[in-house]
């Protein structure tokens, strides 16, 4: 195989994944409307199949992400945390959603017919979404093959794009080692502005 054949079928991995992910949920979600539901109410077949979607989901989303850089360049740390952060709102996810049949839940087995999906799981299942979803731009904005972070910006206020005097690395007069110029606060950037 040559590479542009793997890279066409990586990126049919990548979307047959999505694909499927999205019908599970979109399933799931509107077995009722679909005349799907199999009980009263969101079941653990459906809180299941959810589950099983928005694996692939998250799946097929970091294969894609990860199909975007260039093959030879390291994982930075942003990009780790990423990841470990995803896979913890998946386990977060996983654990809400199937916390009655786990014995966590506050529907459990001998005091409720059947297992019921409340307020304090649908709020797990939300912040393991949020988690993934963060995770996911983590890694999205990790450096990949660039020398720094696209949120670096955050720690020395300039902005992604900026190649200006102020934002690339300068040289120190007496020939030392090179240095970030730190951000300009409101009055230094208008004492700036007044030279």
């Amino acid at each position: 195989m040559n590479p542009q054949q793997k890279t066409m079928a990586w990126n049919i991995i990548v979307l047959l994944l999505f694909l499927v992910g999205n019908v599970l949920t979109v399933v799931s979600l509107a077995a009722e409307i679909l005349g799907l539901d199999l009980t009263p109410g969101f079941g653990m077949v459906q809180m299941l199949q959810l589950l099983v979607g928005l694996t692939l989901l998250t799946l097929a989303g970091f294969l894609h992400i990860s199909s975007l850089r260039d093959p030879g360049t390291p994982r930075s740390l942003q990009a780790d945390i990423g990841i470990r952060l995803a896979a913890t709102g998946l386990v977060f996810a996983y654990v809400s959603g199937l916390s009655d049949l786990l014995g966590i839940g506050t529907h459990v087995t001998p005091q409720f017919e059947r297992p019921y999906v409340g307020p304090l799981q649908l709020g797990g299942l939300v912040l393991g979404i949020i988690s993934i979803t963060v995770g996911m731009i983590l890694y999205h904005t990790s450096r990949g093959s660039r020398q720094t972070s696209s949120l670096e910006f955050l720690f020395n206020g300039s902005s992604v794009g900026d190649t200006t005097g102020e934002a690339q690395a300068q040289e120190e007069p007496d020939g030392g080692s090179p240095r970030h110029k730190p951000a300009l606060s409101m009055e230094g950037a208008a004492d700036e502005e007044q030279r």
